[in-house]
């Protein structure tokens, strides 16, 4: 998903979206309600594809995002002006997106930062 957002630009990265998203996917967020967040699920390819374009990608000016292992499946890191803003933890199943869960809140960010690379030795 990063790299889809990454590599378009525009009204073009809502149609790149509706190739990786599936059909009832779905969108969450926590904010703890110390930071702006959904207030209830975004369900559906539509809504999320226009979420994802306009919505958490453009609120901030200078925001960057990195692909990361979240909870042992791929996610994203969200920067603002070098800070951690959240982490967005994706479900991928038979090729699609069917869920993003967007954590803003501070509290369950602050272990972020501190979490070590996990390495398997050969």
């Amino acid at each position: 998903m990063a790299t889809t957002v990454m590599r378009s630009s525009g009204s073009s990265i809502r149609r790149s979206l509706l190739d990786i998203l599936a059909p009832d996917v779905v969108a969450l967020s926590d904010g703890g309600g110390v930071r702006h967040a959904l207030l209830r699920p975004v369900v559906g390819i539509e809504n999320v594809a226009r979420l994802l374009a306009v919505g958490w990608w453009k609120r901030d000016a200078d925001r960057s995002v990195e692909l990361v292992q979240i909870n042992g499946g791929p996610g994203l890191l969200v920067r603002v002006d070098g800070e951690i803003d959240g982490v967005v933890a994706v479900r991928v199943e038979n090729g699609y997106v069917t869920g993003a869960y967007h954590v803003r809140n501070p509290e369950k960010l602050s272990r972020v930062e501190r979490e070590i690379a996990v390495t398997r030795r050969a």
